[in-house]
């Protein structure tokens, strides 16, 4: 094993030699921020990459997500899955919403739709689900139901840069979808984020909620917060797409290695592969079963132990933390998929540069306990 640590996920870095061009021009321009020339690149570059009309650029995913919700007027309360990274629980308590935990389904981990009508209360307004690990939620079910009750729908998208359906991209879904461009992300600007608009009107909207309210220099229209990419994390981005394929191409390859050797072994299960036409293979998480020899945290140490960093994504709950332990909703008995899974899961490492032999070991060590 290398004597280097071996993360879950670690950023693509092209060569300094090819972001000092990018620097230079920022230097010249004296442009940091404020929708620079590279901003701008950077939403028609994404649009075009990614299939959609309208992108919005944000300084990280959880500004870009709390403004969705101002953008959409979310008031009252919201149906969410208690299965993800806790920015998205959080950007509603920013909000003053109330977060209503509804059950994951057991084979995809996302929001499970025959859950949700119950949930649905005089002051519900929207839904956000969360297209978890990168896999598609069940937007048909998803939409039928808000369409039925007059919610709205914001998709937690920040798994899935450039996953597609039969239809298309993800993306197109919901009233709004919320990427991350964290450095943790198949798609990273160091940090950054995105929404996705569904016309020029909702981007003007909230192009203005993230600049302060701006509309031009002695225009202030609404109680907009600063939420801006600035020219140095959007010129990386522009670096990014050149390399994007390639990146996604060495996750499917090592997606594929860990499927093969851990087939068959008794107590390890492999979350369903979507298939190659629309997954990124974001994060490659393994279900630790009582016909495996270890605990799910015994084999979480071990691996630690050979200089492998795994992580527990998504354990605790959301729900289980303090400031959400008293909403009736929060309660285990109302989330059983979720609390079993939590207990279960262990993400393995999956980036550009995870070499293919430490694939192997990092199987081998997990192959080994059962012998």
């Amino acid at each position: 094993m290398s004597k280097r640590p071996i993360f879950v996920t670690q950023p693509f870095l092209p060569p300094l030699e090819e972001f000092t061009p990018y620097l230079e021009k920022i230097w010249e321009s004296k442009i940091l921020t404020n929708g620079g020339p590279f901003h701008q690149q950077l939403e028609e570059a994404l649009c075009e990459y990614l299939g959609v009309k309208h992108i919005s650029l944000f300084t990280n995913g959880t500004i870009a997500l709390i403004t969705a919700l101002q953008a959409l007027r979310i008031t009252g309360e919201v149906i969410t899955t208690p299965y993800s990274f806790v920015a998205t629980s959080h950007a509603l308590l920013w909000n003053g919403i109330k977060p209503v935990f509804v059950d994951i389904n057991p084979d995809t981990l996302n929001l499970d739709p025959n859950k949700i009508e119950s949930a649905i209360t005089p002051q519900t307004t929207a839904i956000l689900p969360v297209h978890c690990y990168g896999h598609p939620c069940n937007v048909k079910s998803i939409q039928n139901i808000a369409d039925l009750y007059n919610l709205k729908v914001i998709y937690d998208a920040a798994h899935a840069f450039g996953v597609e359906d039969t239809g298309g991209s993800i993306l197109r879904h919901g009233d709004l979808s919320v990427l991350s461009f964290h450095a943790t992300k198949v798609f990273t600007t160091f940090e950054g984020g995105a929404i996705v608009c569904p016309n020029a009107k909702t981007k003007q909207h909230i192009d203005h909620l993230k600049n302060f309210g701006f509309v031009d220099e002695m225009t202030v229209v609404m109680p907009g917060i600063n939420g801006k990419m600035s020219e140095i994390n959007a010129a990386l981005g522009l670096l990014q797409l050149q390399h994007i394929d390639k990146t996604i191409a060495h996750r499917r390859e090592v997606d594929r290695l860990y499927r093969k050797r851990l087939e068959g072994v008794k107590g390890i299960r492999c979350l369903h592969d979507t298939g190659e036409s629309v997954a990124n293979h974001a994060y490659f998480p393994i279900l630790i079963g009582p016909d495996y020899p270890l605990t799910r945290d015994e084999l979480y140490q071990k691996l630690k132990n050979r200089g492998v960093q795994p992580r527990r994504y998504f354990y605790p709950l959301i729900s289980d933390f303090p400031m959400y332990r008293g909403i009736p909703s929060a309660h285990r008995d109302n989330l059983p998929v979720a609390d079993n899974i939590a207990h279960k899961v262990l993400c393995l490492p999956i980036y550009p540069d995870l070499e293919m032999a430490v694939v192997e070991e990092i199987a081998q060590l997990i192959v080994l306990q059962t012998n």
